[in-house]
């Protein structure tokens, strides 16, 4: 029978020392670090999205930063009124600029909600939108998608739009 040496013991516990760290270091960040939470897009939160979002599109006075911050610094929009696409809030901005000089109002017509997964969402349908033309006021029905996404930020998170198309509906057969 052979006797381990120093050296010997001294490598087996530095081996056992490593494999314990490896085998449980995952489970020891899991404990100190919180998980993300999954969150899903439902009906009633695709409701009070677009509800804050056409707020923001009403303001007084007409504000298109606050438009803008419902959605992400690096969404899409491909806009009802303009060529596009429009990528990132700089983009957006001129168009939202031209838009609020319109003084919309939007309300939904139909809405369909999918919850693509984890923080991640879409809304779909059809929206007109009360503008000003010529003198008066005007309803403008358009079709849309937006894709949600849930960004987790310190202190809670939140809903933003990351991609957002509007396109014009033709008229009924």
């Amino acid at each position: 029978m052979k006797i381990a040496t120093p050296l010997s013991l001294r490598a087996f516990a530095c081996t056992a020392v490593i494999l314990a760290v490896v085998a449980y270091a995952p489970e020891a960040g899991a404990r100190s670090a919180k998980r993300a939470q999954c969150q899903m897009l439902t009906e009633a939160k695709a409701k009070i999205l677009f509800d804050e979002w056409n707020r923001a599109l009403q303001g007084n006075p007409p504000d298109p930063d606050k438009v803008l911050l419902t959605y992400t610094p690096n969404a899409l929009l491909l806009p009802t009124l303009e060529s596009g696409p429009l990528v990132g809030r700089a983009q957006m901005r001129g168009y939202f600029v031209h838009f609020l000089e319109l003084h919309p109002v939007g309300r939904i017509d139909t809405r369909a909600v999918y919850a693509s997964g984890c923080n991640v969402g879409v809304a779909a349908g059809l929206y007109t939108f009360t503008v000003d033309e010529g003198g008066r006021r005007v309803d403008k029905p358009a079709r849309y998608t937006y894709v949600y996404v849930y960004q987790q930020a310190k202190g809670g998170g939140r809903w933003l739009i990351q991609h957002h198309h509007s396109s014009v509906r033709p008229p009924a057969k």
